[in-house]
C-alpha cells in the first residue's frame, strides 16, 4: 500500500488505519441506530409522534414529525458521524490543524532515528564497520515479480529491510513532520529551517553512501576503475567521521527548530553528540 505522503509509513499503518476506520464506521452506525430508541414514539398510519424533553420549559413538548423527515434527518446525522470519525485518520501531513496527528505518526520514527544515530551508528563509524554502515543507510528495495504473488505484494517484508537511519524510515518522516507547522498557502520560518536541516542530512547520507561504496570496492572510480587514485581505508574512515559530525550538526539544527515553541503537550526531541 502506498500514498502520496509517505510510502514507508503506509507500508506499516495502512492495514491498521483501514481496520480502525472500519471499526469507527460500525460504531457510528450502531450508535445512530441505538439513538432511535431514545425517542418515545407513537405510530399512526403515516405519522410519528416524537416526545422531546426541553430544558427550558418544565413540561414536555410533543412534536409531530412525518416519518420521511425523521428518517432523512437520522440518515444525515449518521453520515456526519461516520465522516467525522474517519477523517482524522486520513488527514494530510500539512497544516497546523494536523500537528497532533503528524506528531503521533512521525515523532516515534524521528526519535528512534536520533537515538540510533547518536548510539549504534556512532559506534559503527568508530569501528569502521562498513557493512554495518551500509545496512544502516539501506533503502527499501524495489518490488520484484516474486512480491506480486504475496498477499501484500511484499510491502511489509521490503519495508523491514530499510536501514535504521535510511531516508525512507527517518528523513521522510522528519520532512513530513516539518510540513505540519505550515499551511498550503503559507510556509513558516520554522518549516523552512526544519526542511533545510533535512536537506543537509540527505546530502550527508548520500556522501556517506559514496564513502561506503569506495571502502567496499563497489565504487572504484574512473573508467572501469582506472584513472582515479585509490583512497586508503584510513582516509575513508576520516571522511566518514567528518560526515558523521556534519550529519550530527544538521540533526541538532533540526531538533532545535522542531523544539522551538513546541506546544507543551508534545515531548521535545533529543540532541545527538
Amino acid at each position: 500500500f502506498y500514498c502520496n505522503e509517505c510510502r514507508f509509513e503506509c507500508q506499516y499503518t495502512n492495514n491498521i488505519t483501514i481496520k480502525r476506520a472500519t471499526m469507527k464506521i460500525v460504531a457510528a452506525l450502531f450508535a445512530s441506530l441505538t439513538a432511535t430508541h431514545a425517542f418515545t414514539t407513537t405510530t399512526r398510519t403515516d405519522r410519528v409522534v416524537t416526545t422531546v424533553l426541553s430544558s427550558v420549559s418544565s413540561g414536555a413538548n410533543t412534536v409531530e414529525t412525518s416519518r420521511k423527515v425523521f428518517l432523512n434527518t437520522l440518515a444525515r446525522a449518521s453520515t456526519a458521524a461516520i465522516v467525522a470519525s474517519v477523517l482524522p485518520e486520513t488527514a494530510l501531513a500539512t497544516g497546523r490543524a494536523t500537528l497532533d496527528v503528524t506528531y503521533r505518526r512521525y515523532a516515534p520514527r524521528i526519535r528512534a532515528g536520533g537515538e540510533f544515530y547518536g548510539g549504534d551508528f556512532k559506534q559503527l563509524v568508530k569501528n569502521n564497520d562498513w557493512s554495518g554502515i551500509q545496512a544502516a543507510l539501506q533503502e527499501v528495495p524495489e518490488r520484484t515479480k516474486k512480491d506480486l504473488n504475496k498477499a501484500d505484494s511484499g510491502v511489509a517484508a521490503r519495508a523491514r529491510q530499510a536501514g535504521e537511519f535510511s531516508d525512507s524510515r527517518v528523513l521522510v518522516a522528519a520532512d513530513l513532520f516539518a510540513s505540519s507547522f505550515s499551511s498550503q498557502n503559507s510556509v513558516t520560518d520554522k518549516t523552512k529551517k526544519m526542511k533545510a536541516a533535512v536537506a543537509s542530512l540527505r546530502s550527508t547520507v548520500s556522501e556517506m553512501n559514496s564513502v561506503v561504496k569506495q571502502a567496499s570496492g563497489e565504487d572504484k572510480g574512473g573508467f572501469l576503475g582506472r584513472g582515479k587514485k585509490k583512497v586508503s581505508e584510513a582516509e575513508l574512515a576520516q571522511q566518514m567521521r567528518t560526515l558523521y559530525a556534519q550529519g550530527g550538526n544538521a540533526w541538532n539544527e533540526y531538533v532545535f527548530a522542531a523544539n522551538e515553541n513546541l506546544a507543551l503537550q508534545f515531548d521535545k526531541f533529543e540532541y545527538v553528540s
